[in-house]
């Protein structure tokens, strides 16, 4: 059987025109409303990248490093930044150590607040700890660290596990 565009637009155009006149299969429409919502709560995360002091000989001069915390906090929410001691054992938050990895020597090291190294980083509230408030977005934070000078320990790689805590 063959069919030709002439018959097919026929069909085509009869068919639309039986729908434009058909009447509607629903009897109304009735709406009803309902209620989105989000409860957004204050809240914070962190993250922390390394801090390196390189390698060295004698520890005849300050060594100086820096890296970042990454706070993200919601909007309108203050903030406060915590470091602990580390993890080597004796380490204090006036004087953190970092511990050889095959020996029981330590160099002494500490994190600081300010460029200048005078404001140390610790964990007490409305003293030694860095305040912000959140904006929705990752905010960085400088750590500001330092080796000083200080009698020779044994050749080896000194390390220490710090935590950064946010409190809000």
């Amino acid at each position: 059987m063959k069919i030709t565009f002439a018959k097919v637009a026929m069909v085509a155009v009869m068919s639309a025109a039986a729908l434009s006149v058909a009447p509607s299969s629903f009897a109304g429409t009735k709406s009803a409303t309902f209620q989105v919502s989000l409860t957004v709560e204050a809240d914070c995360a962190i993250s922390a990248n390394p801090l390196n002091f390189g390698t060295t000989g004698v520890i005849d001069n300050n060594l100086d490093q820096t890296t970042s915390l990454a706070v993200t906090c919601t909007k309108g929410t203050p903030y406060t930044v915590a470091l602990d001691a580390g993890s080597a054992t004796g380490s204090d938050i006036s004087n953190r150590l970092l511990k050889g990895t095959t020996g029981s020597d330590t160099v002494t090291y500490n994190l600081y607040r300010d460029a200048g190294h005078t404001q140390v980083w610790g964990q007490t509230t409305g003293s030694d700890v860095v305040t912000g408030t959140g904006n929705g977005d990752a905010q960085s934070i400088t750590v500001y660290g330092r080796v000083p000078a200080q009698a020779m320990p044994t050749a080896d790689t000194y390390t220490s596990t710090v935590t950064a805590t946010v409190a809000f």
